[in-house]
């Protein structure tokens, strides 16, 4: 199948604004460019869908550019937004523009990187109202949707301009990289058919331009994909962790997982279908979670992620804590009541003071009836004493209740 049968069959594709696009990028190979949005120095999961599709046009043979928005991220994209954005400082916006980079570069490393702060820190007011703003239609700028929806609460000057700002980029890309093709998420679509628009005005209505953009996802429940309880599911491995990141495709249910599978892997039809057969016989297997998060967290994470990853997993699971560094202990029990100490404390208090027992006898029931283990080891001892010199790495103690109560003590 060519790159659009592709993309449909994957539910990557919402729209594209010329229908003769798919037969171009059959025909030639194209430079496309894609942004990202320093508003953070992170991406999380719901920002991968352009990036995957621009993977699978790599891997065509297309050229990526990712241009990194150090100018636009000042501005602010009201797309997608009901309330003005909090301006960044140059320097936010800049080291955010750093470290987004880098966390693309693993996805697409043949990309050229370019920052649109170097071309747009050369406009003067001047300069951009004569020769830039004379090309953009009032009533037409209105009518994008991420205009529109704000317009009854109110938008700034400063953001309803950004779709000029973002076009400039298209321009500048289109004259110095002969980049004919945008690719963005579904809420970018006014900011690139502005993009087009800008170019074919400036430069001629013959110039060939085009834009594809990516559906946004949702959960069942209309949630933004991506997100949890806790928040979002970061790339940047300090913000979410290998683990965690691992966790949260293990717990897709089983339509979602099969769904995720196409949008966020390179498996074959063939292959998503033998998963889908192998789920449908052992559901209880979980064959479709565990094949996708082993992809996207070895994308996202590396091979060294992954590993650990499934390191926690496996040592949680089979309760072999011990194992664990005192790092992977922290990563795999991230969230679970913790109580921190400087000097040795019996078990019974402990189990106390992380809440794992509601009172000293009833932890004592617990350890009597065999209930409760230290770092995987099963106890009985009611007596016993927790202190340095037996935690893992002179650091914790990992408690646990039954099969799926944790708490942590950690030694200072």
């Amino acid at each position: 199948m060519n790159i659009i049968e592709e993309l449909k069959y994957r539910n990557l594709l919402y729209a594209v604004t010329d229908e003769d696009l798919e037969k171009k990028l059959q025909d030639e190979k194209m430079t496309f460019y894609i942004g990202a949005d320093p508003s953070s120095d992170s991406l999380h999961i719901g920002h991968l869908v352009p990036y995957m599709i621009a993977m699978r046009l790599a891997e065509r043979g297309h050229q990526p550019i990712l241009v990194v928005g150090g100018g636009t991220g000042l501005i602010g994209d009201p797309s997608g937004r009901s309330s003005e954005r909090n301006l960044l400082t140059l320097e936010e916006t800049l080291e955010n523009a750093k470290s987004i980079s880098a966390q693309v570069k693993k996805l697409l490393p043949d990309a050229k990187v370019v920052n649109n702060y170097d071309w747009l820190k050369e406009y003067d007011m001047i300069t951009f109202l004569r020769d830039v703003g004379k090309y953009f239609n009032l009533n037409q700028m209105m009518a994008k949707d991420s205009v529109s929806s704000r317009l009854e609460k109110g938008i700034s000057f400063t953001e309803f301009s950004y779709q000029i700002i973002q076009s400039i980029d298209f321009l500048e890309l289109y004259t110095e990289e002969n980049c004919k093709l945008q690719v963005g998420g579904q809420d970018q679509w006014g900011n690139i058919t502005a993009g087009l628009d800008y170019i074919r005005k400036k430069l001629g209505a013959d110039k060939e331009a085009y834009g594809l953009v990516a559906p946004l996802l949702l959960k069942k429940d209309g949630a933004k994909f991506g997100k949890t309880a806790d928040g979002a599911v970061w790339l940047d491995p300090e913000k979410t962790s290998p683990y965690a990141f691992y966790q949260y495709w293990i717990n897709l249910e089983d339509d979602e997982a099969l769904l995720r599978l196409k949008q966020f892997t390179a498996f074959t039809k063939e292959r998503i279908e033998e998963l889908e057969a192998d789920m449908n016989e052992t559901p209880h297997l979980r064959h479709a979670q565990k094949a996708l998060a082993a992809e996207v967290t070895r994308l996202v994470h590396g091979d060294k992620g992954l590993k650990q990853a499934e390191k926690i997993t496996q040592a949680l699971f089979q309760n072999e804590v011990a194992s664990l560094s005192k790092e992977e202990i922290a990563m795999g029990l991230e969230g679970v009541p913790s109580v921190e100490i400087d000097e040795p404390i019996a078990l019974v208090d402990a189990l106390v003071e992380t809440t794992l027992a509601s009172s000293k006898r009833d932890a004592r029931t617990l350890i009597k009836q065999n209930a409760i283990s230290i770092n995987g080891e099963k106890t009985q001892d009611g007596e016993a004493v927790l202190d340095k010199k037996t935690a893992v790495e002179n650091t914790y103690h990992v408690l646990r209740r039954g099969k799926k109560h944790y708490a942590l003590l950690k030694h200072l």
